[in-house]
């Protein structure tokens, strides 16, 4: 049985992403702090800000993998704050280290061990990680990381028969988006598209779906980002 284990699938392109592979067959596991509605989704509750939270899992995560022939493992959950390189809070600086970075390396070297050759492991990353903008200091910084840790993980990988990508999405119709940005401003950033419009989240799963089971991807940066109009 193909599983996916992924971060954040409580909403947004997480829980785009459940649904689009268990359509297609998979067991999915999530692990976030809020369960995924999905019926059937394994839901594995843990503080991804959690220095400890691998240790406080690793059982109950390494349990439901209890059959799995391939794993793909997708980091998905991120953190979002207004911030700038004048005003950062090093704390929460630390909190958005720990969920976009540290956790998804914790949660590589727990579950590496039980991925066979055809297994994945997929970054959700943020076209802000190949550029920036005002106002995103802490996850501009991240999201650049990301793309570090992926290639990274490409070359140490080599010769496993596990793959790796970073995809990227633009903007994209999710809670986060609208946390972020002012309700009057969301149809200018939707005009920022050659589509004139966001991004649907299931349009995002389905691109991790064919990453997932694509290996000429490995080591590669996907802007899925319907072709942004740079101004």
């Amino acid at each position: 049985m193909q599983c996916l284990v992924i971060t954040g699938a409580s909403s947004g392109i997480g829980l785009a992403t459940a649904n689009t592979f268990q359509q297609a067959g998979w067991r999915v596991i999530n692990i976030s702090r809020s369960a995924c509605p999905l019926k059937g989704v394994v839901n594995v509750t843990a503080d991804l800000a959690d220095p400890t939270m691998v240790a406080k899992i690793s059982a109950l995560l390494l349990d439901s993998l209890q059959g799995c022939t391939a794993l793909s493992l997708i980091h998905n959950a991120a953190r979002l704050d207004h911030d700038t390189v004048q005003a950062v809070d090093p704390e929460a600086l630390r909190q958005t280290y720990e969920i976009n970075l540290i956790a998804p390396a914790a949660l590589n070297r727990l579950l590496l061990p039980a991925m066979s050759e055809g297994s994945s492991i997929l970054y959700v990353g943020s076209t802000l990680g190949e550029k920036a903008v005002p106002g995103s200091f802490s996850y501009v910084t991240s999201k650049h990381a990301s793309i570090g840790m992926m290639r990274a993980t490409c070359q140490d990988l080599a010769g496993s028969g596990i793959h790796t990508a970073c995809i990227n999405p633009g903007f994209t119709d999710t809670e986060m988006l609208r946390d972020h940005i002012p309700a009057d401003v969301m149809p200018e950033i939707a005009q920022m598209s050659a589509f004139g419009r966001l991004i649907d989240p299931t349009e995002i799963g389905a691109t991790l779906l064919f990453a997932a089971q694509n290996p000429v991807l490995n080591g590669s940066v996907l802007n899925a980002n319907l072709g942004q109009i740079e101004r």
